[in-house]
């Protein structure tokens, strides 16, 4: 996987393609994260949600919606979102590490794995889906 930084991130799009925004990979407290900046907001994921997400996809073999919600906004099951904080993921709970800011794995992560040739997305303005490549 290429390693992109702060002077050379990913710029990317929602899913629905009405909001870009930028990704990076940084270290934190000795931990890999994606640093994702989007307008004045930055927010942190850890950087295994990217194989991890990868592998739960390719398990699933098909389809999967994506359920972008914010943090204390409840998920449906079967979502990439409610997935991305599922206390049965590979790191047991939370992929976003900002309190307040750990929700939306379903709406930023999708395009980073579509960029990276991981994954397909669609981009229709709602209701939007993913599956490995």
């Amino acid at each position: 996987m290429e390693k992109r930084t702060k002077d050379r991130p990913w710029k990317l799009q929602t899913p629905p393609l009405s909001s870009e925004y930028e990704m990076y990979i940084d270290e934190k407290d000795g931990k890999e994260i994606i640093v994702c900046t989007v307008g004045k907001t930055i927010l942190h994921y850890d950087a295994r949600v990217i194989t991890d997400l990868y592998e739960m996809l390719k398990a699933h073999g098909d389809w999967m919606l994506l359920g972008s919600k914010d943090e204390k906004v409840g998920t449906k099951e079967g979502t990439v979102e409610h997935w991305g904080r599922a206390v049965d993921n590979p790191i047991g709970g939370w992929y976003g590490l900002k309190k307040g800011l750990r929700g939306r794995v379903g709406m930023y992560v999708p395009p980073l794995l579509e960029a990276l040739g991981l994954a397909e997305v669609e981009h229709n303005k709602r209701n939007n889906r993913m599956r490995a490549l």
